[in-house]
Order: C-alpha cells, then sequence, then structure tokens
C-alpha cells in the first residue's frame, strides 16, 4: 500500500458521478450549519430589546441598553463555548467516529436553545446570568458541528466537486442568518400589529408593552426547528468510508456501506496494513502538517477579528451611520422591526451572494486564488470605508457606506471566510483530520472573541463614548486596525496548499512512505 496505491472503496467515492446522496449529505450536514448561524447571530437581533426591558429607567431621556460587560458577556459567551466545543468534538471525531458523535451535537444544541428561549425570572441579573449559561453550552454544540460538518462532507464528496460540496455546507450558514432577520421581521411585525405603542420620547413606559419579553425569547428558541427535523436523517447515515477504512481499519464495512450509498457493486479489499502512526505532537507531524497547520489557523484567527467584530456590531454602524433612527424615536418593537429589516438587507445583498459564489468558482479557481483575492479585496474596502470615513457618515453618503460595507461581507464570503472553512477539512491525514480541523476552527474562535470584545471597546468615540464605556480609538481607526488583519492574512494565505481536484490521500500524504514523501 505504501506505494500510494489507494483502496477501491475510496476511488470509488473520489470517482462517483454527483448524485442524490450528495445533496443529501449537503442538507443533513448543512441544515446543523443553518442552525448554528441562526443561534450564535440571533442574538445580534435583540440584544437591544434586552436592553430596553431589563435596563430602562423611565426618568431618563434615552431607552436603556446593556452595560458594557453584559453585552460582552451576551455576545462573547456563546462564541466561547463553540471554541471549547470546536476543540473537543474535533478530538472526539476522531477518536469515536464522525458519524456517532454527530447526533450528540445537535440533540445538545436543540436542548440549549429551547432553554436559553426559557430564561428564569424576571430580574436582570437572573435572567442574563441564566441565558449565558445555556448559551455557552448551546455554543458548546455548535461548536462541534464545526469539525464533524467539514470532515464529514469532505469523505463523502468525490474530487472533482469537493470544495464546492463543503462550501455549500458552510453557505447554509448564510441562510441561516437570512432565516434569523426573517424570522425576527415576521415576530417582530406580529407584536407590532398586536400592540401598537408609543415611541420611548413621547411615553418611556407605553413604549415597551410588557408581552415584548416573549419576543426574544420567541426569536432564540425558533432556531431548534430546523435543527430537530434533520435528527433523524443525522442517525441514519453511514460512517464515513475514509474513517472505516483508514482509522477504524475495516475495509469490509466501508466497501458495504458505501455500497449501500452509492448503489453499486464495490469490491472488497484485504484489511489495509497499518499506515502512518505518527501523533498530533509528534516530530513527523510537525515536519509534514506543521506549516499547514499554522496556516489554517492563523488566517481563520485573522478573517474572524474582522469578521465577527462586522457582524455583531452591525446594528451600532447602522445607528451611527443613521440608517437606523435614534432609539427613543421607536418603541422597543419597532426598533427590533427596523434592525432586523436592516440586517436583512446585507444578508439578502451582500452575505448570501458571497457564499454562492464560493460554491460555483471554488473547484475552477482553486482554494488559495479566492482566499488570498479575499482578503485583498476585505483589506481595500476596510481602507476605502476608514480613509474618508467622515464622508460616509454625512446623511447623503449612506448609501454608499452601506454598499461598501455589504461588498466587504461580500468578499468576506467570496473569500477566506468559505476557504478557511474548507481547506483544514482537506489538507491533514483522516485520523486527524476533525481535530486539525476542531484547532484551526478555535483558532478562528479567539479571533471572533478578540473581534467581538475588542471592537466593543476599541470602537467607542474617544471623546463621547457610550454610557458606561471608556474612550476608545472610534470606528475610523477601528476600521484602520480590520484592514490591517486582513492584509496580515492575505500574507498567511501564501502558506495554504491547494487542493483542487486531489484526492484526499494525495493531499494529506497518506499511504506515502517517507522515502517517496
Amino acid at each position: 500500500m505504501a506505494g500510494g496505491g489507494q483502496l477501491n472503496v475510496l476511488v470509488s467515492l473520489d470517482q462517483a458521478k454527483t448524485q442524490l446522496y450528495h445533496f443529501k449529505a449537503i442538507v443533513i450536514a448543512g441544515m446543523g450549519f443553518f442552525t448554528d448561524a441562526y443561534d450564535l447571530f440571533c442574538i445580534a437581533l435583540v440584544t437591544k430589546l434586552l436592553g430596553r426591558i431589563y435596563y430602562t429607567d423611565p426618568t431618563k431621556p434615552d431607552p436603556g441598553t446593556l452595560p458594557p460587560n453584559v453585552s460582552a458577556a451576551v455576545n462573547g459567551v456563546a462564541l466561547c463555548g463553540t471554541l471549547a466545543g470546536q476543540l473537543f468534538f474535533g478530538w472526539l471525531g476522531d477518536k469515536l467516529g464522525r458519524k456517532s458523535v454527530y447526533g450528540f451535537t445537535l440533540i445538545l444544541m436543540v436542548l440549549c436553545s429551547v432553554a436559553s428561549g426559557l430564561s428564569f425570572g424576571h430580574t436582570p441579573k437572573g435572567v442574563i446570568g441564566t441565558l449565558c449559561f445555556f448559551r455557552f453550552w448551546l455554543g458548546f454544540g455548535v461548536g462541534g458541528d464545526y469539525p464533524l460538518s467539514a470532515t464529514i462532507m469532505s469523505e463523502y464528496a468525490n474530487k472533482k466537486t469537493r470544495g464546492a460540496f463543503i462550501a455549500a455546507v458552510f453557505a447554509m450558514q448564510g441562510f441561516g442568518i437570512l432565516f434569523g432577520t426573517l424570522v425576527t421581521l415576521i415576530v417582530s411585525a406580529a407584536f407590532r400589529n398586536a400592540l401598537p405603542a408609543p415611541s420611548y420620547y413621547i411615553d418611556p413606559v407605553r413604549s415597551l408593552p410588557p408581552q415584548a419579553d416573549y419576543m426574544w425569547r420567541v426569536i432564540l428558541m425558533f432556531g431548534t426547528v430546523p435543527a430537530a427535523l434533520t435528527y433523524y436523517w443525522r442517525m441514519k447515515m453511514p460512517e464515513t468510508a475514509r474513517y472505516t477504512a483508514l482509522v477504524a481499519r475495516n475495509t469490509k464495512k466501508a466497501a458495504a456501506d458505501m455500497s449501500m450509498v452509492l448503489q453499486k457493486d464495490i469490491q472488497e479489499e484485504e484489511p489495509v496494513a497499518a499506515g502512518d502512526t505518527f501523533g498530533l505532537f509528534s516530530s513527523e507531524f510537525l515536519r509534514r502538517h506543521g506549516l499547514h497547520l499554522l496556516a489554517t489557523t492563523s488566517t481563520w484567527f485573522l478573517l474572524d477579528i474582522a469578521f465577527y467584530s462586522q457582524n455583531l456590531f452591525q446594528k451600532d454602524i447602522f445607528t451611527k451611520v443613521g440608517w437606523i433612527p435614534p432609539a427613543r424615536t421607536m418603541n422597543a418593537i419597532e426598533e427590533v422591526f427596523r434592525i432586523a429589516r436592516a440586517q436583512a438587507l446585507i444578508a439578502l445583498c451582500g452575505t448570501v451572494p458571497g457564499y454562492w459564489f464560493t460554491v460555483a468558482f471554488i473547484d475552477i479557481v482553486g482554494r488559495f486564488a479566492i482566499q488570498v483575492m479575499g482578503f485583498l479585496m476585505m483589506t481595500v474596502f476596510m481602507i476605502a470605508l476608514a480613509v474618508p470615513y467622515e464622508h460616509w457618515t454625512e446623511p447623503a453618503h449612506h448609501t454608499g457606506f452601506v454598499v461598501m460595507y455589504g461588498l466587504t461581507f461580500f468578499f468576506a464570503n467570496f473569500g477566506p471566510n468559505s476557504t478557511t472553512f474548507i481547506v483544514p477539512a482537506e489538507i491533514f491525514p483522516a485520523r486527524l483530520r476533525s481535530t486539525c480541523h476542531g484547532i484551526s476552527a478555535a483558532a478562528g474562535k479567539a479571533g471572533a472573541i478578540i473581534g467581538a470584545f475588542g471592537f466593543l471597546y476599541a470602537a467607542q468615540d474617544p471623546k463621547k463614548p457610550d454610557h458606561g464605556y471608556s474612550p476608545g480609538i472610534g470606528i475610523r481607526n477601528a476600521l484602520f486596525v480590520l484592514a490591517g488583519t486582513n492584509f496580515l492574512g492575505m500574507l498567511m494565505s501564501l502558506f495554504v496548499p491547494e487542493a483542487k481536484g486531489k484526492s484526499l490521500e494525495e493531499v494529506a500524504q497518506e499511504n506515502v512512505g517517507a522515502e517517496d514523501a
């Protein structure tokens, strides 16, 4: 086997025509991602409402907002959970098999999503405390979905369209974000019609109907619906052939499983002789894949600083450029409706198309080109937003600002946001694939946490920061910093190997003796 010979069952998978089971796998794995995105990003839609419900003092001229530490906790705690989940379930996916861990992450997501909507009590401490607790564990489940979905899809796909399939799973994230904004729009429109309320500056108390407390709970809990629907299908999927054959070393079962899936007869073979056995912390791993792991972790880390700081604080940026009117001119429900509408527009025009551009082009131009180009364009647009920042804040130029802002999202998704997810699922050996993907994704989430917390404080106006914050460097300088991180990401992308059109074993140099390597 050492001469790079490949098992029949893996050759069959690599050369399989695109067929129904591929699309089934995309939907099953993609639905997890759909829920992930919904759960992680829908909190940004309701944080203003939480501030109004639990922190409003009717004697003040403006409605309440979440204090800085609470806002950071509510936005960031799920990301911390995700980071832990990526490392833990990534490792578990290589130890126990992708499939056996896959159902558990889904159950965890469903239970915690419901529980976070049922946060206890009426006092700010009680509600926010339990909300954060359940969102941490929700994030933990979401984190498990990253390495497992990517690995399962890359191991199921054929080599010609593998990039597009993994990208399609990831693209469901865009639909999840869009679905979150649509659910919020529908819920807030229904509440708005049922409970007409005056603006805050007219009547602070009546601008917040007590029923609004149900609104954010409904929005948070709705994310469980798509996840619960796919649980049955997740449990029916067979373990991936690459895990069964290369890690569990059971070629017979791998051939039988894939014969069923591909609906063709696959010749069984003798069990494979043990291939490489080096572990993650060995010098052999460092020699062969050390630079690769450094590249996948650092690029994902640098990308997420920019990506999450933009995504979680869209609403603040919209308010600053005047896309959303001042809080006191609206009632609580109207404000949620306006925020959701603005985010839905960005999602529709920038976020969602970017993902599908990646799906269309990744197997034509390759991962490397898309990643470098995406980082470059993000750098360019950030500088274009930052240099004439005063110009963009004038009312006449708001549309231009939002178009530029939408384009940075487009190039994040038709660029490194998609490719950093795809590449780690392809370039590492099967028995470490899920672990290495988990490590790369966790580095990304560390970047996301820096982006989410750092941006919150850094973007504060140096002269008049928001209530409770210390002065920061302002949005303009924060955009310069993000341009810098994107540029660094572009440089680190130069170390990422190209996996287009190659079989997974070839890319990861599996079954290659040291003298051939």
